[in-house]
């Protein structure tokens, strides 16, 4: 298996030209499926883990993620970039003590968001919220591992969709260290574009979801990662929810698209 340095050099390399898909996968045995396809790098989702414990998104503790994190660096050889939503820390300090953590799991890259899961604020204040980036740049330099840093602006879906604050504040994460940029919830090309013209060349992450741009449209306008979010664990939640609803209503009919044992077993590689 390889080592972090060279999981962290191979996931920066994924971000110097082209366009690369990297799904989100919610546990060991999903993160081993979709490497078998051939993906070159995976992430975590904050919202599909929690779900695995029976939560909503946002309720679990910094040392649960960390397990998690460690277990889906130990299932796959592709590099994991690692939701790790605010740093679960206010202080820019603390976020500093907690990403030195989670790049200590064996993740590629991991990223810090300016949410505050606050409904009245629903942002951390401009300077705290560069002072959070800086911070996690100075943690990861120190180690030497080479984890990409990812800053995410979550306005577009915290409830302050303003793409002029979203920019302002992406730009400000550039200047402050981040490697990758992303804001979660733009979907325009006039969005894509303002977002991706503001930072270069600093890369650019885009959720995707069914029935936004095309790939070949993204590529154009020079976005350089797609992720998934929790859209990949909320499909597979579908698909169970719905074959349940039947058998509950005394109909075993969503059963018939169960994948088979030995395709599944087959996906997870030897």
């Amino acid at each position: 298996m390889s080592t972090i340095v060279d999981r962290s050099a191979a996931f920066r390399a994924l971000h110097a030209s082209g366009t690369f898909l990297m799904p989100n996968p919610w546990d060991a045995g999903s993160a081993r499926y979709l490497a078998s396809l051939g993906f070159p790098a995976l992430a975590s989702t904050s919202a599909g883990f929690a779900w695995t414990l029976g939560r909503a998104d946002g309720r679990v503790t910094v040392d649960e993620v960390l397990g998690h994190l460690e277990a889906l660096a130990a299932a796959v050889d592709v590099p994991i970039n690692a939701d790790f939503e605010g740093g679960f820390a206010d202080a820019p300090e603390d976020v500093a003590r907690n990403v030195r953590r989670a790049a200590e799991t064996g993740v590629a890259g991991l990223s810090i968001e300016d949410s505050t899961r606050d409904g009245a604020e629903p942002l951390y204040a401009f300077d705290l919220a560069v002072d959070r980036i800086h911070a996690a740049r100075e943690a990861l330099d120190a180690m030497g591992s080479g984890v990409v840093l990812t800053a995410r602006s979550e306005g577009f879906i915290a409830g302050r969709p303003d793409l002029d604050e979203t920019v302002r504040r992406l730009r400000a994460f550039a200047d402050a260290g981040a490697d990758c940029l992303y804001a979660p919830g733009v979907s325009t090309r006039e969005q894509i574009r303002a977002i991706v013209e503001a930072v270069t060349p600093k890369p650019v992450n885009v959720l995707v979801w069914s029935g936004f741009l095309p790939l070949e449209e993204l590529r154009e306008l020079g976005v350089r990662r797609l992720s998934t979010g929790g859209g990949l664990a909320a499909n597979a939640w579908g698909g169970a929810m719905s074959a349940a609803a039947a058998l509950a209503g005394g109909s075993f009919d969503g059963l018939r698209g169960a994948a088979r044992t030995a395709d599944i077993v087959a996906s997870f590689g030897p």
